[in-house]
């Protein structure tokens, strides 16, 4: 089978070179073919720097005809760990022909038409982006331009994709026919659900054009229409098909799953962002990314109504994203009659196993691994962990969850020793050990004796890895990333990413992403704790326990001593990053 590429639009304004250094799936990345890969993919970009992929020991790479090549950024959410193609409605595809095809065209023609006096609320989006450089955390990367599409809702706002804004510095909008570009300020990134909001200042910016107006989601075999500005032109560009699959979407930007539309419509690079019509001329959702395979034509995918309303009024409500809240558990099918009867399920109830519970999560003060799940706020969960959606369809109950706030209660019903118990808990966003990304915030480090630490994550194992870091990574941070847990809020897994050398380090260039276990025989919490106890250190040696068994010793004087002059040598203005520094 042919490589399988999710993809994200982006059109790229000029091509100079190659990069997969990047943080949280880059907007860089937009620019592979006309469009975004659902992992990370070598892209071009305007005055990028060219990254250099350390190798490590890693899982081996998948090859043959009948293999998928999936780069993904993360696990899957922790309630789909294992089984992440489990929650389908039952893959429903439309497919068309004779009379049928025919009445879908006129659908789409009408739509089209529908469209037409919304087209000018679309909005070209220029962005120039300045990445933090994971591998010298202490600068950036040279900036780099490139366009997507967006439009206008109320209140003076402005909707697109958060890739198409990421590690911004500077966002103007052109409106249609207009040859002014006006300067945009980013109000608030959902960065799981892949959605911006933008506003401009300028009055006249928002002179004769009427805000788009949302829809319902729409049902299989409805039309819809796609608006943006996509590679090949510099005008409006409209494309139409219809829906042909709803269900819960793995979004590639940081693989977070939520519900999403699949149409038959183009979606091409610099069509993120842009709104997608029914035949009424409502808004339906935005244009995000789309399927490459050699075996699938014309499969895109577009961020339906409910994850747009629920990203609108969090910032609404909050004055700022707050995300989407998950469950804390992972979870286990109990499809298996044996596995039934063995918890103690009668023969007419179902449910779902936990098999893990998040220690960070707040429902790990009621739920205990082994529970089952019978419903989550009144309704029933099957075997599968799928829950009735609408008519002749059925959705994974991650949606159920995702239609909720940060904050919000939710009432769990659960099977324990045969009895049952109802809980109520309350909803939180996911504390990952390794965060799928930074929040647009730069890295953080520490140096001491040319050694530098760093805080992993998703963007930084992708920076120093490449797009294929889940098999070049080191197996254990691999296994890190795919099945640990944080036991707490602030804990962070901290590695020496690099090695300075110096006459202080010698024997110890080699040293590379390696785990930083304990230091002076105390456990490293998090980055801040490590550089604190470095630098209240008044033993005679730093002692660093590694992975693999390895140490590391300093004489504390010299170290500290000839940290100054490494600082100097490197250009380094300060030892520590900003935030270690409160």
């Amino acid at each position: 089978m042919a490589d399988l590429k999710r993809k994200r639009g982006r059109k790229p304004k000029t091509v100079v070179d190659n990069s997969a250094d990047a943080a949280g799936i880059s907007s860089k990345e937009a620019l592979d073919d006309g469009v975004l890969s659902a992992t990370p993919v070598e892209t071009a970009t305007t005055n990028g720097d060219p990254q250099t992929h350390r190798r490590g020991r890693g899982r081996p790479k998948k090859g043959g005809k009948h293999e998928e090549e999936v780069d993904r950024d993360i696990a899957a959410s922790p309630e789909r760990r294992g089984h992440r193609f489990a929650d389908h409605n039952g893959d429903i595809t439309t497919v068309l022909s004779g009379d049928l095809r025919h009445g879908a065209e006129l659908a789409a023609v009408a739509a089209a038409a529908k469209a037409a006096p919304s087209m000018d609320a679309v909005v070209k989006v220029f962005c120039v982006h300045t990445e933090p450089n994971f591998s010298l955390p202490w600068q950036r990367k040279r900036q780099y331009s490139s366009s997507s599409s967006g439009f206008i809702i109320g209140g003076r706002r402005v909707l697109t994709n958060a890739h198409s804004v990421e590690h911004h510095t500077q966002v103007k909008l052109k409106k249609r026919g207009s040859d002014t570009k006006y300067l945009a300020t980013v109000l608030s990134i959902g960065t799981e659900c892949d959605i911006a909001m933008l506003t401009v200042n300028d009055d006249e910016f928002w002179e004769g054009v009427s805000p788009l107006e949302f829809g319902d989601l729409p049902a299989l075999q409805d039309a819809v229409t796609v608006v943006g500005y996509p590679i090949g032109g510099d005008t409006i560009s409209v494309t139409s098909g219809v829906v042909s699959r709803i269900e819960i979407l793995s979004y590639v930007h940081v693989s977070t799953e939520l519900l999403g539309l699949q149409i038959d419509a183009a979606i091409n690079s610099g069509n993120s962002g842009g709104p997608a019509f029914n035949d009424k001329g409502k808004c339906v959702g935005i244009a995000f990314q789309s399927l490459k395979h050699e075996d699938a034509e014309n499969i895109g995918y577009v961020i339906p109504t409910p994850v747009i309303m629920h990203f609108i009024q969090d910032y609404e409500k909050n004055g700022a994203y707050t995300g989407f809240p998950i469950i804390g558990i992972e979870w286990q099918k109990m499809e298996n009659p044996d596995l039934r009867l063995s918890v103690g399920m009668a023969h007419n109830q179902k449910g779902v196993r936990i098999r893990r519970v998040e220690p960070t999560a707040p429902e790990s003060n009621v739920l205990m691994p082994s529970d089952v799940i019978l419903s989550f706020d009144g309704v029933d969960i099957a075997n599968d962990g799928t829950v009735p959606f609408r008519h002749g369809e059925r959705i994974g109950f991650s949606y159920l969850v995702s239609q909720k706030y940060t904050g919000d209660d939710a009432q769990v019903k659960v099977l324990r020793k045969s009895k049952i118990l109802e809980f109520k808990i309350k909803l939180n966003a996911h504390k990952r050990l390794i965060p799928a990304h930074i929040k647009g915030k730069p890295p953080s480090y520490y140096i001491v004796g040319g050694f530098v630490f760093s805080a992993v994550s998703v963007p930084y194992l992708r920076s120093e890895y490449g797009k294929d870091y889940e098999f070049d990574a080191p197996v254990k941070l691999l296994d890190k990333l795919l099945h640990a847990m944080a036991q707490s809020i602030d804990e962070q897994l901290v590695v020496v990413s690099q090695v300075l050398v110096a006459d202080i380090n010698i024997g110890y260039e080699e040293l590379v992403n390696t785990q930083v276990i304990a230091f002076n025989g105390k456990p490293v919490k998090n980055l801040k704790s490590l550089a604190n106890m470095v630098e209240a250190c008044k033993e005679e040696y730093l002692k660093f326990d590694l992975d693999y068994n390895q140490i590391v010793v300093l004489q504390t004087k010299n170290a500290k001593a000839a940290t100054s002059d490494i600082l100097a040598m490197h250009c380094i203005p300060s030892a520590m990053s900003d935030d270690l520094k409160t």
